[in-house]
């Protein structure tokens, strides 16, 4: 089964955000060696780039609403993957143009396919409390 090209371009966002996160290196060096890594695919790399860009722009809103919803967690205490899978979702919440519960479903398949294994009920948690106290769901 192909995964789809949304699904390939949030993955790849997970990876760019999780470089930036653990090198603190913003400047794309993340990008162009992850590109080195995985291959020319411009369509998936331009919208990972874009979420990534998204996520940062507007990190600090995207953090105090994880933070928010994520009872007795203080953000920075978030597993590095856990936590930019918890911004590419409430980002995409954010910006209002999908369903909540596909952004909810992509991100728990993220976490399940990135994470540890009690990560995907801590991600679908957080975002189904962010999602209603957006008025999403």
């Amino acid at each position: 089964m192909s995964l789809r090209v949304e699904s390939k371009r949030r993955a790849r966002a997970l990876q760019l955000l999780y470089a930036v996160e653990a090198t603190g290196d913003p400047t794309g060096a993340a990008a162009r060696g992850l590109g080195r890594l995985t291959g020319p695919e411009p369509m998936i790399a331009d919208g990972a780039q874009s979420i990534v860009e998204g996520v940062m722009a507007r990190r600090p809103e995207i953090d105090r609403l994880a933070q928010a919803a994520a009872e007795n967690w203080r953000i920075e205490r978030i597993a590095i993957v856990e936590r930019s899978v918890l911004r590419i979702a409430i980002h995409e919440l954010l910006l209002g143009v999908l369903p909540a519960k596909v952004v909810i479903d992509e991100a728990v398949w993220l976490a399940q396919r990135f994470a540890g294994p009690r990560a995907p009920a801590f991600v679908n948690g957080v975002l189904d409390r962010v999602a209603r106290d957006l008025g999403r769901l």
